[in-house]
């Protein structure tokens, strides 16, 4: 059986990409499966710049097919932020806990990011709280060949988080033509509208030449 080491230690992620691509008949690894310790510095200034970043460095230890992928949060009202910044708008290290200064209570740096986009989005109205989620995918296969796609999915920022599923900026991502935050949505039906989801059927066209 083919493998693909997806080219990230985000839990969230991961579920989301071994749920799209269980059709396939590929064993589907993560860097947390195959006990990958580096840190991969993510130094682009864009998403695609970072996807390639860590995609190439994957496939060039493992020599083996590799899909990383690099997203975020673009708001309007601030100019494109958190952009590339978004796993670490707060300043925390992401997918870790950290503590709250004010209080000092734990909390996750999902929640701190989100805190930080509320709050400077206080007093915005709602016509002006315009966003979207971008995905850039990047496969690098066996022979080196590089495909890079992107995906996004459109959306506003709600004024409270709202949902217990998903992750990230999920339960402030609002979508005005279901009337509710991503965070709301079951996980096939986000799957079908997400930024991720929407990349990964872009790159479901390479994909299926392999099979």
């Amino acid at each position: 059986m083919k493998q693909i080491i997806l080219a990230t230690k985000n839990p969230g992620k991961i579920r989301e990409f071994k749920q799209m691509m269980k059709k396939y008949p590929f064993e589907i690894r993560s860097l947390l499966d195959i006990a990958y310790e580096n840190e991969i510095e993510e130094t682009g200034a864009t998403f695609e710049e970072n996807a390639l970043i860590k995609a190439r460095e994957i496939a060039a230890k493992y020599k083996t097919t590799v899909v990383a992928d690099d997203s975020g949060l673009e708001i309007d009202a601030l100019d494109g932020a958190p952009g590339v910044y978004s796993a670490r708008y707060a300043g925390a290290t992401p997918y870790a806990s950290v503590v709250d200064q004010r209080d000092g209570s734990v909390v996750r740096s999902d929640d701190a990011n989100m805190d930080k986009v509320l709050a400077e989005l206080e007093g915005v109205a709602r016509e002006n709280r315009r966003a979207r989620f971008v995905c850039v995918l990047v496969m690098v296969d066996e022979q080196g060949h590089e495909t890079v796609v992107r995906g996004t999915c459109e959306g506003e920022i709600w004024h409270r988080k709202q949902g217990e599923n998903g992750f990230g900026y999920d339960p402030i991502f609002y979508l005005p033509e279901h009337e509710l935050t991503m965070a709301e949505l079951p996980e096939d039906e986000k799957n079908k509208l997400s930024h991720r989801g929407n990349a990964l059927k872009k790159l479901e066209k390479v994909i299926g030449r392999d099979i």
